[in-house]
């Protein structure tokens, strides 16, 4: 079953941040990942909305998505990400 990845994320060191952006598309791909959202003005239609950036991530597996997100080469740009913003990441079922 597909799975999707939804950040919430407070960005407050863009410089850092595009270290990380810089190589996140060879990894995503690599594991087969797809995005499908990165959005910096979301429409908030109901509560309130704190964070800079939303991103949706698809993986055709959770088993995939796992696999991306341990990975030594995601988690060593994934220090940019997490020196350079704030968030939430969670992983839910696709239909």
């Amino acid at each position: 079953m597909s799975v999707y990845l939804i950040a919430e994320l407070s960005i407050h060191d863009r410089d850092t941040y595009a270290k990380y952006e810089a190589e996140f598309m060879d990894i995503l791909t690599a594991y087969a990942g797809k995005i499908i959202s990165v959005d910096e003005a979301p429409e908030v239609l109901e509560g309130a909305w704190s964070a800079d950036r939303s991103v949706v991530l698809r993986f055709d597996s959770q088993q995939a998505a796992l696999g991306w997100y341990h990975s030594d080469a995601y988690q060593a740009i994934a220090n940019h990400r997490k020196a350079a913003s704030t968030g939430n990441i969670r992983m839910v079922n696709a239909f």
